[in-house]
């Protein structure tokens, strides 16, 4: 990238639009880093709940390759309790309003709540991932409409408290499309253009590690609804009870394969707790699809 810093956070919102155009245009996959700005985060148990802290590794995914900071400070993992909107506001506005004069990287706000979107918008944040798709507050869509800013719509069956009870599906892959279609009309209705439009079919919310696994193996049956395919498998549950393995860090070399598929089949946004190893791993797959090294490597032939 070459913006300076502050870039993203001054952009007006017609300007918003054409830079988050020329993002998409990075030949491989957008990486999004995971910043957890919660005391009960089921990913690294609240490491990063700490103002200071949450800083510190925000900076470190940026080091390590992360395309656009994702910001949180509600835990969505099952059974896991709403927090108040003061409580949202306090952990991660400073967070936002610090990275966004500091770092030259778009930031996401990670919320459903249209006051939480529009405090980090004002902060700096440039694209707002709601995990309701626009469902759970209606002053969510007017606010990205107004803001021209790019907007996640994620496929979410329940919500964060009942989730995980018995998901399911009679036709998984075309609930969730007809769930997409749905949400893309509802915000093209609210003034939402369609190129600012991410969808995430919801890797773990409302799902069992058999939809989780049909989802990445089939993602490119969303292709033709002609937005950015997001994919966040990021040490979910589902890779666990593959590997054996606990929450955390352990997960991370199987959260490379779901990644890997994702991208094959489509998935041009990939949102990751380790933005290295995802930065590693996808330097090495497009240079293989390619058949050349990344444009910034310069090795003898050979």
């Amino acid at each position: 990238m070459t913006r300076a810093p502050q870039a993203f956070r001054s952009l007006e919102s017609g300007e918003r639009r054409a830079a988050w155009t020329s993002l998409l245009q990075t030949s491989r996959p957008l990486i999004m880093g995971v910043v957890n700005i919660t005391p009960d985060s089921f990913s690294d148990g609240g490491r990063f709940f700490d103002h200071q802290a949450a800083l510190d590794q925000a900076r470190a995914l940026a080091a390590a390759g992360a395309d656009i900071l994702d910001i949180g400070g509600e835990s969505t993992r099952p059974a896991a309790d709403p927090v108040p909107l003061e409580e949202e506001l306090r952990r991660v506005v400073p967070v936002i309003e610090a990275l966004s004069r500091e770092l030259d990287l778009p930031i996401s706000i990670d919320t459903y709540k249209a006051p939480v979107a529009r405090a980090a918008l004002e902060a700096g944040a440039f694209l707002i991932n709601d995990i309701s798709a626009l469902r759970f507050d209606p002053e969510m869509a007017p606010l990205a409409a107004a803001h021209q800013a790019p907007v996640v719509l994620m496929h979410m069956q329940g919500t964060p408290q009942d989730m995980q009870v018995r998901p399911r599906y009679g036709d998984l892959l075309g609930e969730i499309k007809t769930f997409f279609q749905e949400r893309l009309e509802y915000a093209l209705s609210q003034g939402i253009p369609r190129e600012l439009v991410i969808l995430d079919p919801g890797i773990g919310f409302g799902k069992t590690w058999r939809h989780n696994l049909e989802i990445i193996n089939h993602l490119d049956a969303f292709l033709d609804l002609e937005c950015p395919l997001l994919v966040g498998p990021s040490r979910k549950a589902f890779i666990g009870q593959i590997l054996g393995l606990p929450n955390g860090e352990v997960r991370d070399i199987g959260t490379l394969a779901a990644l890997g598929v994702a991208v094959l089949k489509g998935a041009r946004l990939i949102r990751t707790h380790n933005a290295a190893y995802a930065r590693q791993f996808l330097a090495v797959l497009e240079a293989i699809r390619r058949g050349e090294l990344p444009g910034d490597v310069s090795l003898p032939a050979g």
